[in-house]
Parts: structure tokens; sequence; C-alpha cells
């Protein structure tokens, strides 16, 4: 295993720092700009980092650590590289353990009044996401599934930053993002653009759309 790019053990939860940043990507030795917004993340002393592939190679999350984290914080970071179209398989389970119903939605509020950031990346350029471009859509397209989540947890669903193109973009402009990225986290809360945004949204799960306690574990 190459140490030069393992990643330290994640900061146990201070209620001084705000942010908890999951990271993931399944090769950080091939990171261009994921790698060093990760290493921004843990220069910051605002934010508690976990990157998730280094922690939970086996797959197998401690959901009760993750949840004391995302209780302990305000801003939840979604760090992460665009792959087909949404988030590495890892994160994607991370959802699903982590933000369990009856803790995050679904008659649990752990998560309400919390904000959600995703900060990712993609490969192919801005145009590229475009009717007219390879991937026939506008990138926006592609945020619902994260805006829901946010939204059945009672979360605020912050304006997310993107860097398109990160393979090919020149290296002024991966500096000046990093820097963008680790100036927001050390000003969080205080971005203008916050006082402008509205409070979370209501989505209320009712009782009738869960199985009871009988028949929890039940395949659907």
């Amino acid at each position: 295993m190459d140490t030069e790019h393992q990643a330290p053990p994640a900061t146990a939860p201070n209620p001084a720092r705000p942010i908890y940043v999951v990271a993931a990507h399944p090769n950080w030795r091939e990171s261009r700009v994921n790698r060093r917004l990760l290493q921004a993340a843990r220069a910051a002393d605002t934010a508690t980092v976990c990157d998730l592939y280094a922690h939970y190679p086996d797959y197998h999350i401690a959901v009760p650590t993750e949840q004391a984290r995302l209780q302990d914080a305000q801003l939840v970071v979604l760090l992460h590289p665009v792959q087909w179209y949404s988030m590495p398989a890892l994160l994607k389970l991370w959802l699903d353990d982590v933000l369990a119903h009856g803790w995050a939605y679904g008659g649990g509020h752990a998560l309400q009044g919390k904000d959600l950031w995703l900060v990712a990346t993609t490969g192919g350029p801005e145009g590229s996401y475009h009717p007219q471009g390879y991937n026939r859509y506008f990138f926006d397209a592609f945020m619902p599934p994260y805006e829901q989540t946010a939204a059945l947890c009672g979360m605020r669903f912050l304006p997310p930053m993107v860097l398109h193109g990160a393979h090919s973009v020149d290296a002024a402009e991966v500096d000046a993002h990093v820097a963008m990225f680790a100036e927001r986290l050390a000003n969080y809360p205080q971005w203008p653009e916050l006082d402008e945004m509205e409070g979370c949204p209501a989505c209320v799960v009712p009782d009738t759309d869960r199985p009871t306690h009988e028949t929890v574990g039940a395949q659907h």
C-alpha cells in the first residue's frame, strides 16, 4: 500500500468544529483536484474530516459514530468526484446506512436545520453538460437527488461548489478553486448568500408509507 497518500484517522467530533466533511474517492493517488480539497479540509480549524475509503475499506460503516459526528456538525460537506452522474458507491452506502428512517427523517429530526453542501468535480468540461453536449443535460439536472435528500432530512441545500473539467483545467484554476474552498470553510456560516436563502422545506413522510414495527426488515 502506498503510505504517502494513506488517510490518517478522522479527528474526534469537536463542538468547536461545526463542519463535517465526508470525502469519497476510490483512488486518491489519481486525483488531481479532490485530493487537494481533502488536504485543505484537513487543514481547516473548523472541520472534522472522514475519508470514507480509508476508514471503511470493508464497506462496514460505523453508523453510531457517523451519526454522532453529524449531530455535532452544523454544515455537512459531501466532497467527491462525479462518477456516472452520481456519487462514488461507498458514499451512497454511507447515505443509505447513516441517514436512517426514524433518525434522519420519518419521525427523526437529528439533522433538522443543518446545512448540506456538495463540493464536487467532473471529468467533462462545463460545455459537455448541455443539451448539445455529450452529457445531454445541464449539470443542474443531476442535482435533484442531493436536493431532495437534504429536504427529506430537513436540511438546507446550499449552492454546490463544482469544478468542471478537472482533468484538463490549468493549474491556476485548480489553485483558485482550492483556495476558495478553504476560505469558505474558514468563514462558515458567514456566507453572504445564506442570509437570502429560505429555510429548510418540510417533507413529512406519512406513517402509512413505511412498514410497521412488525414488518420491519421485510423487502419491498
